[in-house]
């Protein structure tokens, strides 16, 4: 039976310098289409998890594409019974995921598809790399995954720095939930001159969805930051909660 809301989870990196403007214009897309959710806008870009009628997301989307940047923003839509959020926010930021670094967004760690993902960390050469915090990883994390036991994702460029020797000459696979993350840690430790970095291509929800249970190498749980209480994927349990707590 079709269910009649989605959830999409979305970003996209641009030249947003207008981003400001679009904060009342989405809220009203938001309102008209009948969608709830987070929205973060900046300078750099968009990321956001909102739900509501497909119609309505499309719409959002549709006025999205129109902007320089994200004419291929490519939004991954859940089913849902319900709109598991409770509030429109459309939230301004100075980045969209605080990483506090320069980075160079044109040379991102190549994707690994989540069929392929296994063979990479199963690599004996292959020192895999969570880029969430020490929270998250607790809860779930890929078998043999390494934790650089952060609080803020802007803490993990000074331990990628401090545990160099680890990474030369190894391939470095990092992860994150949805992929957001992994665009800038991946660019900035490819900007450090450790060249031989990879991420997974839509997170651990993108492997969560399409990987067999069978053949699943993730551990435990997987968190999310949004107003989402539990989903399940693949006969995994995900975790879910605001992502105005989450410390980036």
């Amino acid at each position: 039976m079709e269910k009649p809301y989605d959830i999409a989870r979305f970003y996209g990196f641009a030249n947003f310098a207008d981003f400001a403007e679009w904060q009342g214009r989405l809220k009203g897309l938001m309102r008209q289409g009948g969608a709830r959710g987070t929205i973060l806008l900046a300078a750099e870009g968009i990321n956001g998890t909102i739900s509501g009628p497909r119609a309505g997301l499309d719409e959002i989307f549709a006025a999205l594409r129109k902007h320089p940047g994200f004419e291929n923003i490519t939004p991954v839509f859940t089913p849902s019974d319900t709109i598991p959020f409770e509030k429109i926010k459309v939230r301004l930021k100075r980045e969209i995921v605080t990483l506090k670094q320069p980075v160079n967004l044109k040379n991102v760690g190549a994707y690994v598809a989540p069929e392929n993902w296994n063979a990479l960390i199963n690599d004996p050469n292959t020192v895999t790399i969570d880029a969430r915090n020490r929270f998250e990883y607790y809860y779930g994390h890929f078998k043999g995954a390494v934790d650089p036991d952060t609080e803020r994702f802007s803490e993990l460029p000074g331990f990628l720095t401090a545990n160099r020797d680890m990474l030369t000459g190894k391939k470095v696979a990092m992860y994150c939930t949805g992929g957001i993350r992994c665009e800038k840690s991946t660019a900035w430790l490819r900007g450090q001159g450790i060249e031989e970095v990879y991420h997974l291509k839509g997170g651990i929800l993108a492997y969560l969805e399409q990987i067999p249970p069978e053949q699943s190498l993730w551990e435990g749980e997987c968190f999310v930051f949004d107003d989402r209480e539990t989903v399940a994927s693949n006969q995994k349990t995900t975790l879910l909660f605001d992502i105005s707590a989450h410390k980036t």
